[in-house]
């Protein structure tokens, strides 16, 4: 009667070896990096908010503000829709008040942001209503960045 010897040979553990190794080369840093993953939901939390002010500001026909710091963004609201002075703190997205979006430990704006406001229409402008340019913005450790057209106020990344 023959025995039949079971187990792996030689080559398959040489070769789940090497693929472990390179999967710990590639993927473990990766993995254990957690700032590239906080800059990219604070990327989407900004790219949120700033949409949610503009569809605000055409759907309230008021003037909607925001203002950035190193680490966060803001929203505020006029008052009345003649009113360009936001004065009124502003919901955000998530229902937060006033509506905010703060950064977490090692993400920020890579350039502070220039403040602008969305009119009634929707197209981003200056505290004193002239239009602004372009408005790009960037998170440290994103990939992308958040573009505000001038004509239109569109928000895109």
């Amino acid at each position: 009667m023959c025995r039949v010897e079971r187990g792996f040979t030689l080559i398959e553990l040489i070769m789940v070896i090497v693929l472990l190794g390179v999967l710990a080369v590639f993927a473990a840093p990766r993995i254990f990096n957690s700032s590239d993953f906080n800059a990219r939901g604070f990327h989407d939390e900004t790219l949120a908010l700033l949409r949610y002010a503009q569809k605000t500001a055409i759907a309230q026909r008021r003037t909607v503000c925001v203002a950035f710091t190193t680490n966060s963004a803001a929203l505020n609201i006029a008052s009345a829709a003649a009113n360009t002075t936001c004065n009124t703190a502003l919901r955000g997205p998530k229902g937060d008040n006033p509506g905010t979006v703060t950064a977490k430990s090692g993400v920020t704006y890579s350039s502070t942001p220039a403040s602008f406001n969305f009119d009634g229409l929707g197209q981003p402008v200056n505290a004193s209503g002239a239009p602004v340019a372009t408005q790009t913005i960037q998170v440290s450790n994103a990939a992308k960045s958040i573009t505000v057209e001038t004509a239109t106020g569109y928000v895109h990344d």
